[in-house]
């Protein structure tokens, strides 16, 4: 398999930056607010004191003790619930995207992700023939779906929480789109539905967590599934005119992982890329931020 290893990061963004990092915290700014977030990959100091992080930020996420996944959020300067941010590139992709404090330390999007988005933007607006059908699993917020469906894609939206497949259409509405297609299911049950019935799509998105649960309780652990799982992808994948994109965000999988696992399943495989996901922040430092797989036959 003939195959390129990159480290992403994402360009300059009006409504993002990356301030700081360490301490297993990270420092962002989103818009016009400033958020102290845990970051488990900042094992290192910060490189601005203690005191300048409590000056700039708006909120900080304290995680609890017994549960480090969940925690609440102290306001420290006057900022909305709520708010909007955009992000556009030089192709043309321009996007809004709503933003709020959950109690899982997120607030909506994965700023890294971005070198996907123009990914899907390039290469499903190059693509050769009728629209091409997309299916984004484990959507989350539909930053993805959304870039997809401004290329003009027939997109196919799964997520197994109710609440967040209602974000990403209010984050579709908000970009000036519509006619993405909600489905609020488990992902392995939903792709061995479609393989059953026949069904193809000329790309698929996975971006599935390390651990997760179905809407009716249905357990995701991904070194235990996703093999199965890109199995079943390879049955609903055109095998003429495709692309398959695949994030993994485990702190024990490299790139490596993610390219033995496309060989197995697909065989050799055109324009592969794999590597890392990065973001650059102002003080020098790069913060890693998962790993990616991603290869088309266009």
């Amino acid at each position: 398999m003939n195959e390129t290893i990159l480290s992403l990061c994402p360009g300059p963004w009006k409504d993002y930056e990356l301030i700081d990092t360490g301490g297993f915290e990270k420092l962002e700014r989103f818009g016009k607010f400033i958020l102290s977030r845990p970051e488990p990959q900042a094992i290192w100091d910060k490189s601005l004191p203690e005191s300048e992080w409590r000056k700039l930020a708006h909120a900080h996420f304290a995680k609890e003790k017994n549960n480090p996944e969940k925690g609440q959020w102290q306001q420290l300067k006057t900022m909305p619930h709520n708010w909007q941010i955009g992000y556009e590139n030089a192709d043309g992709l321009s996007i809004k995207l709503n933003l709020a404090q959950t109690s899982f330390k997120h607030i909506g999007l994965f700023p890294e992700q971005a070198v996907n988005w123009d990914y899907l933007y390039r290469k499903l607006k190059a693509f050769p023939g009728p629209k091409p059908k997309v299916l984004n699993l484990f959507g989350y917020t539909g930053a993805a779906s959304i870039a997809a469906r401004a290329a003009g894609a027939d997109v196919s939206h799964l997520d197994s929480v109710k609440q967040v497949v209602t974000w990403t259409k209010h984050n579709m509405e908000s970009s000036g789109l519509d006619g993405i297609r909600w489905i609020v299911d488990d992902a392995m049950k939903f792709i061995k539905r479609e393989a059953r019935r026949g069904n193809v799509y000329q790309a698929i998105i996975l971006d599935p967590p390390a651990y997760g649960r179905g809407p009716e309780g249905e357990k995701w652990i991904l070194e235990e599934q996703i093999n199965d799982m890109l199995k079943t992808c390879k049955e609903i994948l055109d095998p003429k005119n495709h692309l398959l994109l695949l994030n993994m965000y485990s702190l024990s999988f490299s790139s490596i992982i993610a390219a033995n696992l496309i060989q197995s399943n697909f065989g050799a495989v055109q324009n592969a890329e794999h590597g890392e996901l990065y973001l650059q922040e102002k003080q020098g430092k790069k913060l890693p931020l998962g790993i990616f797989f991603r290869f088309s036959s266009f």
